[in-house]
């Protein structure tokens, strides 16, 4: 396993960081296409549809056409709802992550380097919510090259995430991701994250029934608050 070491996101790691957070979402595509595709109603029109186009046609050729146009509808389905999502990203935070993560206290943006290249990210934000009992920060565009998977790097950035939060006086970390990642959301349960609900990012991921999981860690800290200047290092 090659050395890596977490820092802080420089303006020069903006390509790397966008095409590893590009890369990731486009990995989802063939596991929601199967997810999908697996789904009850779609697997009775997968079956009945082409039988039904044969028996009014007579023609297996038209029912074939009709099974390979629906599957290319389910394909383009799951590949509109990633890209959506990372059209999304890359026009709100990641559009310009110093400003969004450096210009205040209270967020900040991390990459992982392994042998001079990016291989990693993870960021943090405070929750903007006036009607919040407690000081709350998001955990988010967690994501690691495929190539340096399994050698404990996820875990490591959410463990930054958990420390900066407590070293910043947050009460909670939050974040959501979907049933779809599935690594992602064993880390999160092997680590103490507690689901608390559900929901649908947009309306194509209500179609395929992927709703987004939404978690949070209550950090122990915040139970009893540290002297000035004992405060955890990052």
């Amino acid at each position: 396993m090659a050395p890596y070491h977490i820092r802080k996101y420089q303006e020069s790691d903006r390509k790397r960081v966008l095409g590893l957070f590009s890369q990731g979402m486009a990995e989802h595509v063939p596991a929601t296409f199967r997810h999908t595709l697996k789904l009850r109603q779609n697997l009775v029109l997968l079956l009945g549809g082409p039988l039904a186009v044969f028996l009014v046609s007579g023609s297996w050729l038209l029912a074939l056409m009709a099974s390979l146009t629906f599957l290319t509808t389910l394909w383009f389905l799951a590949k509109y709802s990633w890209t959506q999502h990372t059209v999304k990203a890359l026009q709100t935070d990641l559009s310009d992550i110093t400003k969004y993560y450096f210009s205040e206290c209270g967020s900040c943006f991390w990459v992982v380097e392994s042998e001079g290249q990016v291989v990693g990210t993870v960021g943090a934000l405070p929750v903007e919510e006036p009607t919040l009992q407690k000081k709350q920060v998001e955990l988010l565009r967690l994501s690691v090259a495929l190539e340096h998977r399994g050698q404990g790097i996820a875990k490591a950035l959410v463990r930054t995430v958990l420390q900066f939060a407590r070293d910043q006086g947050y009460s909670e970390v939050v974040l959501n991701t979907t049933i779809m990642q599935s690594p992602a959301l064993a880390i999160y349960h092997s680590m103490g994250f507690q689901e608390t609900h559900q929901s649908f990012a947009f309306q194509s991921f209500r179609l395929m029934a992927i709703p987004l999981i939404h978690f949070i860690y209550h950090l122990p800290s915040a139970q009893v608050s540290p002297a000035p200047g004992q405060g955890g290092g990052p």
